[in-house]
């Protein structure tokens, strides 16, 4: 039997994860088997390119010539640990249902020692690649060796390790993304890959105040970050027209700030339910939540609900249209802190994560002292719940607390006030408005998104370098990168994926690659290698004409994508 092995890490933090999968060449009959579940010529398909992956990777060596082949025989060997069974549990969720493999996990103690096919975990020094780099992973980092005799992953977290898996699943034919059984050869192109990311943090932001979506299309957003190695989703949880979080201490938030939307649409709310649920789901992908309570404007949906937060104690009329900067809580009120510290408190005992964005841009009637005073409140009481505060750049004047992250979203990368409060000690999300802003329109004729920022298309996204792009701050200042999505003109999940693909994958390169791996006229051809597996797997996305789609071939036994999941919308 072959078999793909997933040590665990050890309570030993010096101790590093590995797996190994352990192939023998297909017999005829393994062929026969493939081919006798549907019909197709992909079955004698060359393998994928070990640099074709999107994100580069930090280093890799091609060994030509060499592949591994899964079988009917392959199996996934795990040693006991709970997080790297999660990690080869979901590896065989990825890989079952196209290849129609029964792909078992079990303890890698099972496999005899003795054998061809053995687990063996890696200590902290694997040898570098013969090109040179530290052998130290870190947190995210990992090594995939891919020899004729077998596939081996090596990390020191399961963070390295699931990881490791998106990537050996990118390795894999784009049939892989399949949900029904295929004719194909499994095989992985021979060599090695050493990798981690450049920045820490990597993420998206979506929208779900403007807009409402529900939990099955938050959680599929989510797998588009893992599938990209991005690490974070920002959620904008609340705006002028709509709440969607629940408060137990403030409910009317929910079913009274929450029922509209722009359009005039019905809206909705997330129970604390829902919101576990997401947490969790992205938990499980290595993806951490971010919420976002955005005040001290943005908040007509707060004021409907409940008028006492209001200026004038009024409540006023559920908003529905896309205008910004009319609306603040009183900052003159104690009973706003009282809100602001039930609400963050709540939230915050719901996120495992460290983060707490408190949003803080456009709030156009509260200015000055008034303003930077209710910053400064707003900052202490999220480090009274335990988390990190996260704000937009608007931030910037109020003082300084410990760890404090501004997120850059300006267009123009002059930026005192940013540099100054840099210098003070904060460090910088940067997502430039006119490079990362995922709601920004393609092109003139694309048919939803917004163009006060330009327009982005997939090179846009692409040519730029967040460790350099604002004047003033060092890239040591720079936390990562985040790619908003706004959600004015998006109704749908289609819409959702359309904008974000495929961009998305360009920010994620700049977030976890090297710059000096950073090439337009490279990464344009990795990208079009992923409209197949898009395609393949259902997922709506922009044919740009910067990059060269590969014509998608029919996937035998599966029905062809919808013209829509796969054009111009």
């Amino acid at each position: 039997m072959s078999t793909l092995g997933i040590s665990s890490p050890t309570p030993d933090p010096t101790t590093a994860d590995a797996a190994v999968l352990h192939p023998h060449e297909p017999e005829a009959g393994d062929l026969a088997a493939l081919a006798a579940r549907t019909a197709g010529d992909d079955l004698l398909a060359p393998p994928v390119r070990l640099d074709d992956v999107v994100p580069a990777p930090e280093l890799l060596e091609a060994d030509p010539g060499t592949t591994f082949v899964l079988t009917g025989d392959t199996a996934i060997r795990v040693t006991t640990h709970p997080g790297a069974r999660e990690v080869a549990d979901h590896l065989a969720e990825l890989l079952r249902p196209a290849t129609g493999l029964p792909l078992p996990v079990a303890d890698a103690l099972a496999v005899d020692p003795a054998g061809p096919m053995t687990l063996t975990l890696a200590g902290t020094t694997p040898p570098p690649v013969t090109t040179g780099g530290s052998a130290d992973l870190g947190a995210e980092g990992y090594r995939l060796d891919v020899s004729g005799s077998g596939v081996r992953v090596v990390a020191e977290t399961t963070t390295g390790l699931f990881y490791g898996v998106q990537t050996l699943r990118q390795l894999l034919p784009a049939a892989v993304e399949s949900p029904t059984p295929v004719a194909a050869r499994w095989a992985l192109p021979g060599g090695t890959i050493l990798d981690r990311p450049r920045f820490p943090y990597r993420g998206a932001m979506l929208d779900v105040a403007r807009h409402f979506f529900a939990v099955e299309d938050v959680l599929r957003v989510v797998d588009h970050l893992a599938r990209y190695k991005l690490n974070h989703l920002h959620l904008h949880l609340t705006d002028d027209q709509g709440w969607r979080i629940a408060v137990d201490s403030w409910p009317r938030l929910a079913t009274v700030g929450g029922a509209s939307e722009v359009g005039d649409g019905p809206g909705g709310h997330y129970t604390k339910d829902d919101y576990r649920r997401i947490v969790a789901y992205a938990s499980a992908r290595h993806v951490t939540l971010v919420p976002e309570i955005d005040l001290p404007g943005h908040t007509n949906a707060a004021l409907v609900a409940y008028p006492e937060l209001a200026p004038d104690k009024v409540a006023p009329p559920p908003y529905t249209g896309t205008e910004v900067g009319f609306s603040y809580v009183d900052p003159a009120d104690e009973r706003t802190y009282d809100f602001v510290t039930d609400v963050l408190g709540e939230v915050a005992a719901l996120t495992p994560g460290p983060w707490l964005h408190i949003g803080g841009d456009e709030a156009y009637k509260v200015k000055g002292e008034v303003y930077t005073g209710f910053v400064e409140r707003a900052q202490r009481i999220v480090a009274d719940t335990g988390k990190t505060v996260v704000g937009w750049h608007q931030l910037a004047p109020a003082a300084h607390v410990d760890g404090r992250v501004l997120q850059w979203w300006g267009t123009d990368t002059a930026d005192p006030a940013t540099a100054d409060a840099v210098r003070r000690g904060a460090r910088l999300i940067v997502s430039p408005g006119n490079h990362a802003y995922l709601d920004m329109k393609y092109a003139e004729d694309t048919p939803i998104g917004h163009d006060w920022a330009g327009l982005i298309d997939v090179r846009r996204a692409y040519d730029w370098d967040p460790g350099t792009h604002v004047t003033d701050v060092p890239t040591t200042a720079v936390l990562g990168v985040e790619a908003p999505l706004w959600t004015e003109s998006v109704t749908s999940l289609a819409d959702i994926e359309f904008l974000l693909l495929p961009r998305l994958p360009a920010i994620a390169e700049l977030g976890w690659s090297p710059r000096t791996t950073h090439d337009w006229a490279r990464f344009r051809e990795r990208l079009a290698g992923h409209g197949p597996r898009w395609s393949t797997a259902g997922i709506t996305f922009h044919r740009s004409p910067e990059v060269p789609w590969p014509a998608t071939p029919t996937i035998p036994g599966q029905r062809p994508a919808a013209k829509s999941d796969t054009a111009e919308r």
